[in-house]
């Protein structure tokens, strides 16, 4: 028999399967559960999108694109970051589409990471960072962001965990799990620590259109002289609901978006040819529904937070992106615990904070892109629980 195990690399056995992937599983298998695990907008792509698609498969659009992408979406989408995020880039040297946002990511690492580089990683933070960096040959570093300080990389923080060995920072926001932004002081500070490095950022900014308040979201790709030194992955699954459609994009310099179209060439080939042409029209008359989506998450936001304020589960306040990270301590169960309890006992998924990194023991996330009916109800039975975890009674 074949030992399957002997015969793999080493890397991909030490990675631990997704947090957020195994409550969404437990989920799928309970009759009557409501799920706050996942990530999706619950918003159907708009029909103009939709429209672009079904047209151009029904002219037999279906055909390989160029390696970068059509050159008419690229051009859509320099023109778009222009026009929200005052950073212009070249559509035929500068941007790269992708196979979502992740593909971007693993790309840039591949290509930027030797062994033994470092590579700053803010935690809690989302879910492929790590295991991509390792498998890049990388060595991940950790930087625990607090609550107190708003969740966000502080740059104390930044200039303590630089070493000769830093090759690369990864900028997570607005933040998945914890709704933390960066605003743009936050960023200038960041921006000082980095000056007199060469140390690469990798900006990770996919909730960009999805950020609350009067201030919009700030590309560090916008900060006085980083742009030369930053990758900016972005995309059109959370501002057009276009998940399942993979598709994203890459930003930054010319000599660093080459090499990564190159090893898209030969991974890859291609984003998909009907999302593409989909994505041109999100681009181009797409602004309006990323604001009604907005609004929308913003009053489901305001509801969450207050709902797990009463029930006495402190919550940060999210300013981006959509989700909630309450802290469940007072409980006196770990995360895991928390969890697994919560869906079995109360038929509501939502996801450890663990699952974010180790320092995100005693949160768990939950997600509000649902509706106001799916959000009500499952804070009912969230109240229900640690009522009844409280009373000793479960």
């Amino acid at each position: 028999m074949i030992d399957y195990r002997a015969s793999m690399n080493p890397k991909v056995l030490e990675i631990k399967p997704s947090g957020i992937r195994k409550f969404f599983d437990i989920a799928n298998e309970i009759e009557d559960v409501i799920s706050l695990s996942i990530g999706e907008p619950d918003f159907v792509t708009p029909w103009h999108v939709r429209q672009e698609g079904i047209r151009s498969l029904e002219e037999g659009k279906t055909w390989y694109s160029p390696n970068r992408g059509f050159a008419q979406l690229r051009k859509e989408i320099c023109k778009w970051f222009s026009r929200h995020y005052k950073v212009d880039y070249n559509p035929d040297k500068e941007c790269l589409v992708t196979v979502g946002g992740s593909e971007a990511i693993d790309g840039a690492l591949r290509c930027l990471i030797c062994p033994g580089d470092e590579v700053l990683i803010p935690q809690p933070s989302f879910v492929c960072y790590e295991p991509l960096t390792r498998m890049a040959g990388g060595v991940p570093v950790i930087l625990e962001t607090k609550a107190e300080d708003a969740f966000r990389l502080t740059p104390e923080a930044l200039r303590a965990a630089i070493t000769p060995k830093t090759k690369l920072l990864i900028l997570p926001y607005p933040n998945n799990p914890t709704g933390a932004v960066m605003r743009r002081e936050h960023l200038n500070a960041i921006a000082d620590v980095l000056r007199d490095t060469d140390i690469l950022v990798l900006s990770d900014e996919i909730y960009s259109e999805l950020t609350y308040g009067d201030t919009r979201h700030v590309s560090f790709a916008a900060i006085d002289g980083m742009r030369e030194r930053t990758i900016v992955v972005n995309g059109f699954s959370k501002a057009f609901a276009m998940t399942g459609w993979r598709l994203g994009f890459a930003l930054g310099p010319e000599a660093l978006i080459g090499q990564m179209t190159k090893l898209h060439q030969y991974a890859i080939m291609s984003a998909p040819t009907t999302s593409q042409y989909a994505a041109i029209e999100a681009m181009k008359n797409g602004d309006s529904d990323s604001v009604y989506m907005r609004e929308q998450y913003d009053m489901r936001r305001r509801l969450i937070v207050d709902g797990f304020n009463e029930m006495g589960l402190p919550c940060f306040e999210p300013e981006g992106a959509f989700y909630i990270f309450p802290c469940i301590r007072s409980t006196g169960m770990t995360s895991e615990e928390f969890c697994e309890r919560l869906i079995h006992e109360e038929h509501v998924a939502v996801v450890p904070g663990t699952a974010f990194g180790d320092c995100g023991e005693g949160f768990v996330r939950v997600s509000y892109s649902y509706s106001i009916r799916h959000i009500t109800e499952a804070l009912s039975r969230i109240a229900h629980f640690v009522a009844r975890v409280r009373d000793g009674k479960a």
